[in-house]
């Protein structure tokens, strides 16, 4: 892996899953800035484009984002303004500083049919509000001209924030039975991976105005191996009870996804192939059960959900 020296961070989202392991991944390489939602509003190009001029940051690591896929449905003017004019602005101040983009994406620009993983050059089409949003924030960031970097990928999960299995241990707690989807594929993903592999994929990039530019495009990134909602849930459940063979928790019961209707729909395939990521950055993401089996070992029982 590469030495990087003294180079400043800008971190978005860093409240976030993602952004709040980023913070531990870069601060070996030197400064790093996560400013606040009042000190940078995502949803204001305006105030994206001054905390970027007034930063003048080497990386600007985007993982701010609007992701609640349901409600973007009626909300869509703000997902857009999150998730497609602030990557634009980003963009394009990177390109006018000469500074890096390194932006997270999602496999929900796809329509989800099929049974293999997605490529990275495969059609897009996405199903819904937030997947076009994300779609559109590729494409701004591209058309932007910045030495950039887009990092799409799946079912993120982590020991702290809300996310899939902190609800799915909770609730198997407290119930006997849960009914979870079991007809969508795809893979979940640690977001302490997520963080690890922007930081080592950043090293490798080295030091430098534009350092990104001779690795420029889309990557996608996710767990090795694939499941189901329901499969993930399973997964987890079982884990806790190795920990704890007292604790009694609910039998996962799998559903097809017509019996969990939801304002946006859900793709089927959420499967990535990620060996584009290999090849050019030596990374190989470890398989998922691997890294959900350190995820229960930190958390143990869940702890409240706010």
């Amino acid at each position: 892996m590469a030495r990087l020296a003294g180079q400043r961070f800008l971190v978005t989202g860093a409240s976030g899953q993602v952004g709040g392991e980023l913070l531990h991944t870069l601060a070996p390489f030197g400064e790093v800035i996560s400013p606040s939602r009042a000190e940078m509003d995502l949803a204001s190009a305006d105030s994206v484009r001054a905390f970027v001029r007034s930063a003048r940051p080497d990386w600007i690591v985007s993982a701010g984002a609007y992701t609640a896929v349901d409600k973007a449905e009626s909300e869509s003017e703000l997902a857009y303004a999150i998730n497609r004019d602030a990557v634009e602005v980003i963009g394009l101040e990177a390109k006018a500083i000469g500074a890096s983009v390194l932006h997270f994406s999602t496999d929900y620009v796809f329509n989800g049919e099929g049974t293999v993983p997605w490529v990275e050059e495969d059609a897009t089409g996405p199903l819904g509000t937030y997947g076009a949003s994300k779609l559109a924030g590729e494409q701004a960031l591209l058309g932007s001209g910045a030495a950039s970097l887009i990092f799409r990928t799946s079912w993120v999960y982590g020991s702290t924030g809300k996310n899939f299995l902190r609800t799915i241990l909770k609730l198997a707690a407290e119930r006997s039975e849960l009914r979870i989807v079991d007809d969508q594929h795809g893979a979940p993903t640690w977001s302490r991976s997520l963080a690890q592999v922007a930081a080592h994929a950043i090293a490798e990039c080295g030091n430098g105005r534009e350092a990104a530019a001779p690795f420029k495009g889309i990557y996608h990134v996710a767990g090795g191996g694939e499941t189901t909602w329901a499969g993930f849930a399973r997964e987890a459940i079982a884990m806790i009870q190795e920990l704890e063979p007292d604790a009694t928790m609910a039998k996962v019961t799998g559903i097809p996804s017509s019996e969990y209707p939801t304002p946006a729909a859900r793709p089927g395939n959420s499967r990535l192939n990620c060996q584009k990521l290999s090849r050019t950055f030596g990374w190989k993401t470890a398989a998922w059960p691997e890294s959900l089996k350190l995820v229960i070992a930190e958390t143990r029982l869940p702890t409240p959900i706010d």
